[in-house]
């Protein structure tokens, strides 16, 4: 355990049944009252390691639990056995996520998505509509657009490049490989071409902030729009300006400040 910016930070492993799930939990030393957990949800080549240290300033800022897990087959979660299927953004939120709800004792929460993470965290927010306090989708795709997959093929093209793998290999091994090609193969099936949020989400009952760069590369503002509306009526977009793909890397500050208003927004209805 270490100890940052007031924030204690502890590290897990949860058994899965098909593997153990690597889980990084941050506590700050200041907890506001009634603090529900923060509970985030990496994007396709993400791990718990490339959050960096926004989850720790976020855990500090809002005063509560921050949690962030490696799926199975990422990061220091246990390789992904059995075949891949194009249902694996319900199938995350079905059989995994109960699984971190037991292992760090929390019933309600409030989820944060990063990019397709973000679609994970809508079907646990819709899922669990009993449980889920707010949903924050950052650079969440909603259907398989041309510009997503355009984005994924030169990514591609730069990973092909001599040495350039090696960036993910530091963080997700021997999986390297199999992390890039689930991204890659997936968004480019005809199984999973005709998937969007709507057909895998129910409506959400809970306030949703959609967030999402101008400049992102994967994918155009019809995803945050797409996204706001599964709400009945509590959904808002968020445009980030002179941003990309990877806000709380791009504009860390101004995330937090969003996402501390969020909370506000959330405690003042």
């Amino acid at each position: 355990m270490t100890a940052d910016l007031n924030v204690m930070c502890e590290d897990l492993r949860l058994e899965s049944g098909a593997g153990k799930i690597f889980v990084r939990r941050w506590t700050p030393a200041a907890m506001a009252a009634d603090a529900v957990p923060i509970v985030l949800f990496h994007d396709s080549l993400g791990c718990v390691e490339l959050w960096r240290d926004f989850p720790q300033r976020l855990s500090h800022a809002c005063g509560r639990v921050v949690i962030a897990y490696d799926r199975l087959g990422f990061g220091q979660s246990d390789p992904y056995s059995g075949d891949w299927s194009a249902d694996f953004i319900r199938d995350e939120a079905v059989r995994f996520f109960p699984i971190l709800q037991r292992g760090c004792r929390f019933t309600d929460f409030i989820a944060f998505g990063h990019s397709v993470g973000g679609a994970m965290a809508a079907v646990c927010a819709s899922i669990y509509r009993q449980s889920c306090r707010g949903l924050m989708t950052v650079a969440a795709q909603a259907f398989v657009e041309d510009k997503v997959l355009a984005g994924i093929r030169a990514a591609q093209q730069d990973f092909a490049k001599p040495g350039h793998l090696d960036r993910l290999r530091k963080y997700h091994g021997d999986k390297t490989e199999w992390v890039l090609s689930a991204w890659v193969d997936t968004w480019h099936s005809a199984e999973f071409a005709p998937w969007t949020i709507e057909a895998t989400a129910d409506q959400i009952r809970c306030p949703l902030w959609a967030v999402h760069g101008e400049m992102d590369e994967f994918g155009s503002l019809l995803h945050p729009q797409r996204y706001a509306k599964l709400t009945a009526g509590d959904g808002q977009e968020h445009i980030l300006h002179n941003c990309h793909h990877v806000p709380h890397r791009e504009v860390p500050e101004q995330l937090t400040q969003l996402v501390q208003s969020f909370i506000a927004y959330i405690q003042s209805r």
